[in-house]
Order: structure tokens, then C-alpha cells, then sequence
């Protein structure tokens, strides 16, 4: 016994507690140690100074007990302040920004650059090895131009949306990630693609980080988002759903709006070998630790 110990009446609740969570998290150490987290960050989460240290706490930490983090990052409010900075429109369509050649030079230097190494600096300031990557880094993400159509309401006819140099992933070589599986570089990957002949594509976070997933075959493909997961229609959390459950739930209208393709993501990734994907409340502090190392987790789990 130490000197200054004190008898367990005088000790902090909140320290029995603190020591409590980290014996409940041993099981959940051990069982995913060594496997591969794709972790898409966007939303309050990097938009919150405190939120964004703790988020490279909660990294940090993961990889300290032998999970891999791999990080993918959105950034769209700051595109869009600096859009607005250099006084350039920019249209949105069906949610997705419409890129012109202009546009894309600037969601590139945004993304890869400010962005992406802000949140290598955070976690760098927190003990951990960040490294700042973009899709076009060793031919990470291929990339095409994304096909969306649109159905006239009043000639009922399905018209061709040009949305510029917004793209999908075709293809993704996990080579150069798969090289810091070993190390202790954690990823941060912003997600632009290029095309086949060298077109620069900028992608959708959640789309880039669910295939990235799949090519890693990742235990985890986690969304941090505004919200506490999946809701049903009075506003309770849907916890837990299979991809039979969460196609249903498409159909009869309970998941809707931005959750759909946030939700389709999900599906895709578990449907090409992703253990499974979550859902959850990026504004939460260590929201990841909550999910990852307790038995109640939190937010929707989909597999």
C-alpha cells in the first residue's frame, strides 16, 4: 500500500468508477486488437475545438491497445466559408455540392490541405503519429464521374444531373494503408479521387470511408454524424438493425432523408465483407470509447 493511500470509504466515487470502466473495457481490447477501424469524421464533431481534441484522444488511444484507426474526413462547412471567402457560387443538388473545374481546385486545397492537417496536428498533440493523406496518394481512391438522375415532376421523364467533378470510387488500392497497419502512423485521409485520366474527383466522405472499409475488409466502419443514430419516426433509437431490417425500414419510410445514404453506405460495406458499420453522435464526447470498449455502447450498430 502506498503511503498516501486512503481507506476505500475516502475514495472519489468518480475514481472507482473511471477504474470500473477500464476493467469492463479488457475484453473489448483483446477482441479487437489487431483489427481495422475505418472511422469517417465530419460534422459538430470537427467542427467543436473540444470535441476535436478529445476525437484525437479517443484515436490515439485506440491505437495504443493494437486496433487500427484508419481516419477518412469530410469538411463541407469549411469548403463552403471558403467558397464564400473567394466570392464563388456554388449549387447544390440532392444534397451534393455541384463541383466545377474552379470549385474542385478549392475543395482539393481545403480538404488535403487545411483540413486534413489540422486533424493530423490534433492528433499528433495528443501522443499519437498522424500522417495526412489524400485519395490521390499512391493511387489510393480511382475515380469516375458520379451518374445521378432526376425525374422531371411534370414531364415524368428522368433527366441526366451534371454534377461536375463530383465522383464515386471505382476502385480502391488499400496497399499504402495496409503499410501502416504495422507502424504506429495512424491515416487521415481526405477523400479525393482521380480519374483515369487524371481528373481530380471530389467525393463523398461517407461514400469514400465505406469503401475504403470493404477494401481493408475492417471489423468496423464507423459514421460519426449530428445525430444519436438511427431514429424511428417518435424519435427513439434504433439500436441494433440487420441489413434485411435496415432495407425495410428504407421502404416503409422509417429512415429517411440524409440517414439514407448514410445508411445505403453501410449496406454496401457490409455486403463486401465489413463486419460492421456504426452509426453515432459525433457531438457526444468520447463517443468512440462509449461504442468500442462498453458492453451498452451507443448509437445504431447495423450488421
Amino acid at each position: 500500500m502506498k503511503k498516501d493511500s486512503k481507506p476505500i470509504s475516502e475514495i472519489d466515487p468518480k475514481w472507482l468508477e473511471i477504474a470500473s470502466t477500464l476493467s469492463e473495457a479488457l475484453p473489448y481490447m483483446k477482441r479487437f486488437a489487431g483489427e481495422t477501424f475505418v472511422i469517417k469524421y465530419g460534422g459538430s464533431a470537427m467542427g467543436d475545438a473540444g470535441l476535436a481534441k478529445k476525437f484525437a484522444r479517443d484515436v490515439v488511444l485506440l491505437k495504443q491497445v493494437g486496433i487500427n484507426p484508419v481516419i477518412v474526413h469530410g469538411g463541407g462547412p469549411q469548403i463552403s466559408a471558403m467558397l464564400d471567402k473567394l466570392k464563388i457560387q456554388s449549387e447544390f443538388i440532392d444534397g451534393l455540392r455541384v463541383t466545377d473545374e474552379a470549385t474542385v481546385e478549392i475543395v482539393e486545397m481545403v480538404l488535403s490541405g487545411a483540413i486534413n492537417k489540422q486533424i493530423v496536428q490534433e492528433i499528433n498533440a495528443a501522443g499519437g503519429l498522424a500522417a495526412g493523406l489524400s485519395g490521390k496518394d499512391g493511387n489510393m481512391i480511382s475515380a469516375r464521374k458520379l451518374r445521378r438522375t432526376k425525374k422531371d415532376p411534370d414531364s415524368n421523364i428522368e433527366k441526366i444531373l451534371d454534377l461536375g467533378f463530383v465522383g464515386e470510387p471505382t476502385a480502391i488500392d488499400p496497399e499504402i494503408l495496409m503499410s501502416f497497419e504495422e507502424s504506429h502512423i495512424i491515416p487521415v485521409i481526405a477523400p479525393i479521387g482521380v480519374g483515369e485520366n487524371g481528373e481530380t474527383y471530389n467525393i463523398n466522405a461517407d461514400t469514400a470511408a465505406g469503401a475504403i472499409a470493404a477494401a481493408l475488409a475492417a471489423s468496423k466502419l464507423i459514421t460519426l454524424t449530428d445525430v444519436p443514430g438511427v431514429l424511428k419516426a417518435d424519435g427513439k433509437l434504433i439500436s441494433k438493425m440487420s441489413i434485411d431490417e435496415a432495407y425495410e425500414n428504407i421502404a416503409r419510410g422509417v429512415i429517411t432523408g440524409g440517414m439514407i445514404p448514410k445508411v445505403e453506405t453501410c449496406i454496401t460495406a457490409l455486403e463486401r465483407n465489413v463486419e460492421n458499420a456504426h452509426i453515432l453522435d459525433g457531438r457526444v464526447p468520447h463517443v468512440l470509447i462509449l461504442e468500442v470498449f462498453t458492453k451498452h455502447g451507443t448509437g445504431t450498430m447495423i450488421y
